[in-house]
């Protein structure tokens, strides 16, 4: 260890960061309070080179870490740390003490980065965010046209799957029309939603639509495609930038039970390709935050939640695990069957697992540079040789 280093801890808020630098023992060589603009940062980096600043440390902020971290990167090495990690001792808290205390944390080697992924990946991260914050802007429009809908006296959601399927999308085109007639409204609607009855579906069409009520609707509609349109042209980027630069680990992932594009993409964007970060499986499951926690006093467990982590990773990944639990001839079907029916555990306990499963795949498959194997097909295939064995030796014993 160089015990000659010149290190400096950064407390950045929204509107100012505070620095210090320090060297070998403990000497407190430079401190300063810069603005966040971007000259204001580009001042305080030739400020740190100059006086040899070889590694540098900062809390992550919110987003205001960012631009920090961009102008620095190239020019020393970055820490970036988690906060809940640094805490200091109460009553010694102030803007400027926390930039030493991050300074000296540093310098003692007692403080360990996050993980913060290539520019690529960081490009990619902020696709596949979006994506996700688009996905809930539809789900809250989509229910406002519904609400708009029922205001209406139109009841078609209460006997379709979702109102983005083609009946309720025929009719709800068909009103902003200027098509009213439930007669001629209910000839728009599949033949499999009339298992409910014709006469039913008819009242179910059946509404008072005012003009401002029709205004409400095409307008709601057009915001709604609006965002699947952008949605689309994201995951487009997406996927071109997976395929551009990870090819091998984007058609790799897509062998496991549950994962297509969407998916495969999603995982690469939060997670890089690069495992080196994660020592283990399992320090990628705890970063994600499908560990259970350790809670456990007395004898007693006072929780067993997961704990916190990556949200946009865990969303993707319970999703993955709903879809693998319906796949057929799969491990991850065989094994929430057993749990859920057989064993009789929590249904939504038992994604979580699998989903915390997938990820322990997903660790393996990028470092050992293999596909998904599953292990029940194997199973499987390994007892039908086994008894295509056995026949083939009682035959010739018959003989």
């Amino acid at each position: 260890m160089n015990r000659n280093r010149t290190v400096a801890g950064l407390d950045v808020h929204k509107d100012s960061i505070y620095l210090c630098i320090m060297g070998h023992h403990e000497a407190i060589i430079f401190e300063k309070k810069y603005g966040v603009l971007t000259p204001d940062l580009r001042q305080m980096c030739n400020d740190m080179v100059e006086r040899g600043v070889s590694e540098a440390a900062m809390e992550s902020t919110a987003v205001y870490w960012v631009p920090v971290w961009n102008e620095l990167c190239e020019s020393m090495e970055l820490k970036l740390v988690n906060p809940y990690f640094i805490k200091q001792l109460p009553g010694r808290k102030s803007d400027v003490k926390d930039a030493q205390w991050i300074a000296e944390c540093l310098l003692k080697n007692l403080i360990k980065g996050s993980f913060v992924p290539e520019p690529t990946v960081q490009d990619m991260r902020k696709l596949n965010r979006r994506i996700m914050d688009l996905n809930e802007d539809m789900t809250y429009n989509c229910n406002k046209l519904d609400a708009a809908m029922q205001r209406s006296g139109f009841r078609l959601s209460n006997y379709v799957t979702t109102i983005k399927s083609k009946s309720y999308q025929k009719v709800l085109q068909a009103i902003i029309d200027g098509t009213t007639d439930p007669d001629e409204l209910v000839k728009m609607v599949h033949g499999t939603v009339n298992k409910h009855g014709r006469e039913t579906i008819r009242a179910a069409v059946t509404g008072l639509f005012s003009r401002i009520d029709i205004t409400i609707f095409r307008q709601t509609k057009e915001v709604i495609d609006t965002i699947e349109r952008q949605i689309e042209v994201c995951q487009k980027e997406l996927t071109a930038l997976c395929e551009q630069y990870f090819p091998e680990q984007y058609r790799r992932l897509q062998t496991i039970p549950g994962v297509k594009e969407r998916a495969a993409t999603a995982i690469i964007a939060e997670t890089g390709v690069d495992m080196k970060m994660f020592a283990t499986a399992a320090c990628l499951v705890g970063w994600c935050g499908l560990k259970p926690r350790n809670d456990v006093s007395n004898g007693r467990y006072k929780s067993r939640k997961v704990t916190h982590g990556n949200k946009y990773l865990r969303q993707i990944l319970i999703e993955i695990a709903w879809v693998a639990s319906r796949t057929r001839n799969c491990f991850f079907s065989n094994f929430s069957y057993i749990q859920t029916t057989v064993k009789k555990k929590s249904k939504m306990k038992i994604q979580v697992a699998i989903a915390r499963k997938i990820l322990v795949a997903v660790w393996h498959m990028l470092i050992k540079k293999q596909d998904f194997i599953d292990i029940y097909l194997k199973r499987l295939e390994e007892q039908r040789k086994m008894e295509e064995q056995i026949k083939r030796l009682e035959s010739t014993v018959i003989r």
